[in-house]
């Protein structure tokens, strides 16, 4: 998909971001977007121990959004399912099952002031010192992407079964997942998150045109 357009689109999501390893080198990021252009929005991001990266929507329209950001090597259309509660978080995706369970809230301050740009320097420093990841740079198809998060859960316990066949005890992730231009967490945790996109390709823009989302462009 190409576009001939100069603007840069931009556009914001609001939700959750999960992420856990287990012992068989599966390791997954699942996406539970409140808003997004698309609406409510669901995708798991799956490394296997193999380094294969595969993609889970339920639409196509949500894998075109997504692949125009993060770089998978398979994308898979499925019946796909994200449940939260106060505590859990459980997704169903195909043949995969996989649950969360969550501990201590910890409320990141300053959600208001931390929406000015001025701001991303001194953000990305903080949650390098703390969580050893990176809240501002460049995807691997150019978009530039900011992340705010508001509120850290390290996740104390979980389960991840194939087709039946259990993945593993829950672990810490033992090799990076290349999906875009930060790591999640080593630890694994669940973190409400606004990220920000900023694409100069117009390709993100292509795609919320085709499905009539207005977004934002900024010339």
């Amino acid at each position: 998909m190409t576009s001939t357009s100069l603007a840069t689109s931009v556009c914001e999501l609001d939700g959750v971001i999960a992420s856990a390893g287990f012992s068989s080198g599966h390791r997954f990021v699942v996406g539970h977007w409140d808003q997004s252009p698309l609406g409510p929005m669901d995708d798991v991001m799956w490394a296997r121990p193999d380094g294969e990266r595969v993609l889970i929507v339920d639409r196509p329209v949500t894998g075109a959004f997504i692949t125009s950001v993060y770089r998978f090597d398979r994308v898979e259309v499925l019946p796909l399912s994200v449940r939260t509660d106060v505590d859990t978080l459980v997704v169903t995706a195909g043949e995969l099952r996989l649950a969360l369970r969550a501990g201590r809230r910890w409320r990141i301050p300053f959600r208001r002031l931390r929406s000015r740009t001025s701001l991303r320097s001194i953000e990305r420093l903080v949650a390098r010192i703390l969580l050893d990841v990176r809240t501002f740079g460049t995807s691997p198809t150019g978009v530039r992407e900011w992340y705010r998060a508001s509120e850290y859960r390290p996740v104390v316990a979980a389960e991840a079964a194939l087709g039946g066949h259990d993945l593993g005890s829950l672990t810490r992730f033992p090799q990076p997942t290349h999906f875009g231009f930060s790591e999640p967490p080593r630890r694994p945790a669940i973190v409400r998150i606004r990220p920000r996109l900023e694409d100069p390709s117009g390709r993100l823009g292509d795609v919320l045109r085709e499905v009539g989302s207005p977004g934002d462009t900024t010339e």
